[in-house]
């Protein structure tokens, strides 16, 4: 596997990509991974790698070869394009010391990933298979971030060289189905592998949590976990909290745009930002709370399906998704039950939504059941598995599922 991803990093791709290695590993594959260093959501190189060239690593199983690249703490095109650059320098002249093996996954939307695993399985002549789980063309196009129109036309064709040299393309979400196929990737190569959830279920009674967290008993908790980046679009959450001083905002994790919002915030006494959570206290973190929500840029369309979804579904509690109506997000928490949808960047239909849960116990209780059901019937980590395997036995010749 390629993926600029991977453990110890918790959030975003990382989790997928190194669960399928283990995975790997643990049905006695040998099992490698080409990644980069651990630097994600924070965009800050984590110090065990500091000073680190290039290093090869155990990890449950699984030979991990990391190679040096550049951390950009603040996302421009330029930066972002030398992120990428360097990841596939560094890639191309050392390629990891291993046997031969029988095919080459990518993780996407990493570029440089994209295009070093397809060099690679053409210079051993096994099968590529890309699993899209975003398409950087699109986001730098949507993203806002300075030069992304030109950032947009080099990505795509870096992910149209990728995909146009894969066995087969996993895609996690039917959106991206018809983005893929533009790209001149013949439909009939591309499979649907959605993600699943990747953390434990709530284990801690959530007063218990809610007490550690100082979070009061009958106070409305509204939570956001994840990357803090531009296509976030976490404005109307610092807003909305500024419309209600009566309830409690809470923006957890880390990400490029974090001290923007700290500065923005900076007079909403109602709204805190708190480092990542560990892996134990996660789930329980995110059941304590009230509401959960996710949000994205109103130019934001069609864009990655956030992994957060797979674990707010897992919590056990209502979902409110500030998110385009068209978009996979949108799509995935219709699909679920779990949530409400209401439009992006509006502060004002955002805090309705919060404010409706509130008031009706009994109606958000039915909602985050819902969640819980969804993904133990379609998002249980043996199925996501399972539809990994299915993808990679048939680009080794075995019969399409």
């Amino acid at each position: 596997m390629v993926s600029t991803n991977y453990a110890p990093e918790h959030a975003g791709i990382g989790p997928y990509a190194t669960q399928i290695a283990e995975h790997w590993a643990q049905l006695g594959h040998d099992a490698h991974v080409f990644a980069g260093m651990p630097h994600y959501p924070s965009w800050s190189l984590d110090p065990e790698y500091r000073g680190a060239l290039r290093r090869t690593e155990e990890r449950a199983g699984v030979t991990v070869h990391r190679r040096r690249h550049t951390v950009p703490p603040k996302q421009t095109a330029l930066r972002r394009a030398t992120f990428e650059g360097s990841i596939l320098l560094h890639g191309a002249l050392t390629p990891p010391r291993m046997p031969r093996p029988d095919a080459v996954m990518a993780q996407m939307p990493s570029l440089a990933g994209g295009v070093l695993a397809a060099r690679l399985a053409s210079r051993w002549r096994v099968p590529f298979v890309p699993v899209v789980q975003d398409l950087m063309g699109a986001a730098a196009a949507q993203s806002g971030i300075s030069g992304g129109d030109k950032a947009a036309a080099l990505a795509a064709r870096a992910e149209r060289y990728a995909l146009g040299r894969a066995s087969l393309v996993g895609v996690i979400h039917e959106t991206f189905v018809d983005k893929v196929a533009a790209m001149g990737v013949d439909p009939t190569r591309i499979r649907l592998v959605p993600n699943w959830s990747h953390v434990a279920l709530p284990s801690r009674p959530r007063a218990q949590m809610r007490a550690k967290l100082g979070w009061a008993e009958g106070e409305t908790v509204v939570l956001h976990s994840g990357n803090m980046g531009l296509k976030q679009g976490l404005e109307v959450l610092v807003e909305a909290a500024r419309l209600d001083p009566g309830t409690r905002f809470v923006l957890m994790g880390d990400g490029s745009q974090r001290a923007a919002l700290s500065q923005l915030a900076a007079d909403v006494p109602n709204l805190q930002i708190i480092p990542p959570a560990a892996d134990d206290e996660f789930p329980d973190i995110l059941a304590a709370a009230d509401v959960l929500a996710v949000t994205q840029h109103a130019a934001v369309l069609d864009m990655s399906v956030p992994s957060k979804l797979t674990s707010y579904f897992a919590a056990g509690r209502p979902v409110v998704a500030s998110v385009a109506a068209e978009g996979g997000t949108a799509q995935e928490v219709e699909r679920s039950g779990a949530g409400v949808l209401v439009p992006p960047e509006d502060p004002g239909a955002l805090l309705k939504a919060i404010q409706a849960l509130a008031e009706d116990p009994a109606a958000a209780e039915e909602l985050g059941a819902a969640g819980p059901r969804h993904v133990a019937a379609h998002l249980s980590r043996d199925a996501g598995l399972a539809r990994i395997d299915a993808l990679m036995d048939e680009a080794l010749g075995g019969p399409r599922p």
